[in-house]
Order: C-alpha cells, then sequence, then structure tokens
C-alpha cells in the first residue's frame, strides 16, 4: 500500500510538472514574441523614421512571412536588421508551435488543466459526502447517493475502480484513504458525512481515526467484517458501523419470515423510483420556529399530510408513534414519512429559515 501509495503521487506531481513546464515554455515564447514585434517595431519608428502604423504593419507581416512588399524603402542597414528581425522571430514562432504540439501531443495541457479543474472543483465542494473505497459495497452506495442527488466523492487508489466510477459520471479522487493528506484534498473538515467501505477492516478503522482526527463532529460509517472488528471501530470513534455479513443474514431472515414488510421498508428507503419517502428533520433553536410546542400545538401532521413516525431526544430516547401531547424539544430529531411534497412542506415548517 505504501509503494502504490508513492507511486500515486509520483504520477500526480509528474503531471503537474509536465503542465508548469509546458504552461512555462509557452509564456515565454510569447512574451519573447511579443519582445520581438517591440523591438521591430521602435526600429521602423525611430531609426527608419517612419510612422507608428507603418513601423507596426511593417513588424506583423515580416513576422508572418505573408509576402508583401516593404511599407517604405529601406535602407542597407534597414535590410540588414530586417534578415536577423526575420529569422529571430521565425525561430521564436518555431520554439512555440513545437512546444505547444509537444503538450497537446503528450496530453501535458489536457491533463495538468484536468487536475486544475477537478482541485478548484473539489475546494468548492460543502456538505458532501465521501464514500472510500469503490467495492461492490462502494457501488451501491454510489449508487443510492446518485439516486437521492446528495454530493459525494468516491476515493479509491485502484486504478480499475475509478475507471469504473468514472464511467458512471462520479467524482472520484485517486488515493489511500486512510492517509490524511487524502481526505483533506477531499474536503473533510467541509465534508457532511464519510463513509469507508475499504477491503480490509484494518484499513477502514485507520480512515475512521483520521477523519475524526481531522474533523472531530463528521459523521462516519464504516464497514466491518467481524463482530471484533465492530467493537474496535466503535471504540475508534465511527458513529455507525455495518457488517455486510450480519446485516444480510439478518435481512435474510426478516425476508422468510415478514416478506411484505421488508419489501415496504425497502420501497421507502432505497430506489430513484419511490414515492414515498422516510425522512430526518434535525431541530434547531436557531432554525424552528415551534420547539416547546407540542405536536397538537404544532399540527405538522395537518398542515403539512406528512406522518410523524417517531421522535428521538437528545439524549437518545427514541419515542415511537408520539402523542399530539408531546413535545418538542432542542435537539431532536424527528422522523417522518411522505411524499416528496409533504415532506417539503415539513421542512418549511420546521426550519423555515434554513429551508
Amino acid at each position: 500500500m505504501a509503494n502504490r501509495t508513492k507511486h500515486l503521487r509520483y504520477a500526480e506531481r509528474a503531471m503537474e510538472d509536465n503542465y508548469r513546464r509546458s504552461r512555462r515554455h509557452l509564456t515565454r515564447g510569447l512574451a519573447a514574441l511579443v519582445l520581438i514585434l517591440f523591438t521591430g517595431a521602435l526600429w521602423y519608428r525611430y531609426v527608419e523614421g517612419w510612422t507608428w502604423i507603418d513601423a507596426v504593419y511593417m513588424s506583423v507581416i515580416t513576422l508572418t512571412t505573408v509576402g508583401f512588399g516593404e511599407t517604405n524603402p529601406l535602407t542597407a542597414r534597414g535590410r540588414l536588421f530586417t534578415m536577423v528581425f526575420l529569422l529571430t522571430g521565425a525561430g521564436v514562432i518555431a520554439y512555440i508551435l513545437n512546444s505547444f504540439t509537444e503538450s497537446i501531443v503528450q496530453g501535458y495541457l489536457q491533463a495538468g488543466l484536468r487536475l486544475h479543474k477537478r482541485r478548484k472543483y473539489m475546494e468548492s465542494l460543502t456538505g458532501h459526502y465521501i464514500i472510500c473505497g469503490f467495492g461492490r459495497t462502494g457501488r451501491q452506495i454510489a449508487a443510492e447517493f446518485a439516486a437521492e442527488k446528495v454530493p459525494f466523492i468516491v476515493v479509491d487508489s485502484d486504478d480499475g475502480s475509478l475507471q469504473l466510477a468514472q464511467s458512471f459520471d462520479y467524482l472520484t479522487f485517486q488515493g489511500d484513504a486512510t492517509e490524511d493528506q487524502v481526505l483533506l484534498q477531499v474536503g473533510i473538515e467541509r465534508a457532511r458525512c464519510l463513509v469507508t467501505a475499504l477491503p480490509s477492516d484494518a484499513e477502514n478503522l485507520y480512515t475512521v481515526l483520521s477523519a475524526k482526527t481531522l474533523a472531530p463532529t463528521i459523521r462516519t460509517i464504516a464497514r466491518a467484517s467481524s463482530e471484533e472488528a465492530i467493537q474496535k471501530m466503535e471504540r475508534g470513534g465511527a458513529d455507525v458501523v455495518v457488517s455486510p455479513y450480519i446485516s444480510g443474514g439478518k435481512r435474510m431472515a426478516a425476508a422468510a419470515l415478514r416478506p411484505q414488510v421488508v419489501d415496504f421498508i425497502d420501497g421507502i428507503l432505497t430506489g430513484s423510483d419511490r414515492t414515498v419517502y422516510v425522512e430526518e428533520f434535525l431541530l434547531t433553536p436557531t432554525t424552528c420556529p415551534i420547539i416547546g410546542c407540542s405536536l397538537g400545538e404544532a399540527q405538522l401532521g395537518k398542515k403539512s399530510g406528512a406522518l410523524i413516525l417517531a421522535i428521538r431526544r437528545a439524549d437518545n430516547h427514541l419515542i415511537i408513534g408520539p402523542s399530539a401531547d408531546t413535545l418538542l424539544c432542542p435537539g431532536d430529531l424527528v422522523i417522518s414519512m411522505g411524499a416528496t411534497e409533504q415532506l417539503r412542506r415539513l421542512s418549511h415548517i420546521l426550519s423555515p429559515l434554513r429551508a
């Protein structure tokens, strides 16, 4: 992994160096061309005594070798200068064309511009999700995020995985997610949540530790393959730890015992063709004007049409099927179900300033 990371850094650094070198050569060539044109114009203006328009015109047609005749008669000294002026300018133009052609053929300019654009875009990301690892689990996570139309970035060190992610038009970054520098480059300090689905438990644990060190308040979700790994990741600071084997076994048992319930839950939690959604809303004093009111006084269901399923208090106490007397308190998490428009109305009621 260390050798792989060094190779990635070397490749990116080489790409950036080639882009800077190509840009530097082109800049120098253009600066030299402008200087030669200016020198020619000064010669024809002050030595030959021409007007400014004739001097500039003569400099341009000489360097472009269009084949026009002399604007005004030249002295022997003027013709000698013109020959040197023409040869020097032709050499500079050839240098510019050669540098530009090399940059295009080798792909230095295209790669450098893509790298620059990607960095600018990642610097502008905020409130996004970070997916570490684009294996089978990571691909499914990305598909769900794409269906929900939430901003996310895929981080992986494998070329094949990144090419596959790019084929779906996902934003990608090549690097080792266990390293602090990589997480900083994908905006860990501005991200809303990090999901790590790397192949090994050790890599997922290191990623969680790095993320919590750089951004202590970020929500982290980790993949684990055993119960022992689950305990270690929870001790390492992971907010949620999911084992595909344990979760898959529970879901298969539930599908066998309660198939209709499982189908209903799947239908409201995942997929892009849903008509009913389950959403959560955090109540904060700065954005929610109905904190301190009861559900009966707020009339959330009547005003929005959404169904209030549960309320989780700030101390993690869960109230399932809250009654009309249930008070809305700061830090409550309101879990509701409804259609898109119903949930949008509920969002405007609970957080009008944020909405």
